[in-house]
């Protein structure tokens, strides 16, 4: 089932499904920040890794992101910056505030695999966000020799300000405190990821909220997924929705909205940018 072109009647079932719900479950991934602002190519890739493009010939965050660089300075340097642009520098668009408006004061809780911090800095409840893959403010040991993470935005700060040449000083490469290893980010890419604490904590009150909620008249909002990871997050919502016929799975998405044919008589599916549709959910009206 793919998206009408009636933004108007899909727009009025959504705010009547989250007005009547008894939850809502926020799942969003990394649509959900390009429409606010954070773009990893095109004119916000050139105007702050320019030389790293000139030098190494690739195009986007991403792929830069996968660099063999020589040196820890010159890797640094590059994350330092990647880091800044994406974790502690505030996305343009009010998307993820506009969102907030929207949900709060409902029963809700937010799953992602969205790793930059906007939920928090948007003003959700920390309590009420699961982020499966990690945080760019966070360092781990890369090993890891033991399961916790560091807050990592003086260090990148000061990467940031300091690096010339590609590179940061020696004396700012980060080491792990415990062991000495190189320290890498915290970031869901392969089996050495950390899962600390406080990810624990998260996942337990999701699963809380799922055994409590996922059965009665709820709201699986998904908002900007791919199919890098459905199974994160749409294929559980799909299968959520399929078996309880109290629920309503409302999918928004540039390019990528659909839902199946076996949960279509409950699918609200709008292809469309993320932001003028919360927009236009708050009540306002703009162009779709």
């Amino acid at each position: 089932m793919r998206s009408t072109t009636d933004y108007s009647e899909e727009i009025d079932k959504i705010k009547r499904a989250i007005a009547h719900a008894d939850a809502v479950f926020v799942g969003a991934g990394a649509g959900l920040s390009t429409s606010a602002g954070y773009t990893y190519s095109g004119k916000r890739f050139h105007q702050n890794f320019y030389d790293f493009e000139v030098k190494y010939g690739f195009h986007d965050m991403y792929t830069g992101g996968f660099y063999p660089y020589e040196t820890p300075e010159e890797s640094w340097a590059y994350w330092s910056r990647y880091i800044m642009v994406n974790r502690y520098t505030d996305p343009i668009k009010p998307v993820y505030r506009d969102l907030l408006d929207i949900v709060e004061g409902t029963n809700y809780f937010v799953l992602t695999t969205n790793v930059d911090h906007c939920f928090q800095k948007a003003g959700f409840d920390h309590t009420r966000l699961f982020y499966t893959q990690g945080d760019y403010g966070l360092w781990q040991c890369s090993k890891p020799c033991h399961n916790k993470t560091y807050d990592n935005e003086d260090v990148v700060r000061a990467m940031y300000a300091e690096q010339k040449d590609m590179r940061v000083p020696t004396r700012l490469v980060p080491k792990c405190p415990v062991c000495g290893a190189p320290m890498s980010m915290n970031l869901r890419a392969d089996d050495t990821f950390v899962e600390d604490e406080g990810w624990h904590l998260a996942a337990s009150r999701y699963a809380a909220f799922v055994d409590k909620w996922a059965d009665k008249k709820a709201v699986f909002l998904e908002l900007g997924v791919g199919a890098n990871t459905p199974v994160i997050i749409k294929y559980p919502f799909w299968r959520f929705t399929y078996d309880n016929p109290q629920a309503t799975y409302v999918c928004i998405n540039l390019g990528q909205a659909v839902a199946p044919d076996w949960i279509k008589d409950r699918s609200i599916v709008i292809d469309g940018d993320i932001g003028e549709v919360l927009t236009a959910i708050k009540g306002e009206s703009p162009k779709l």
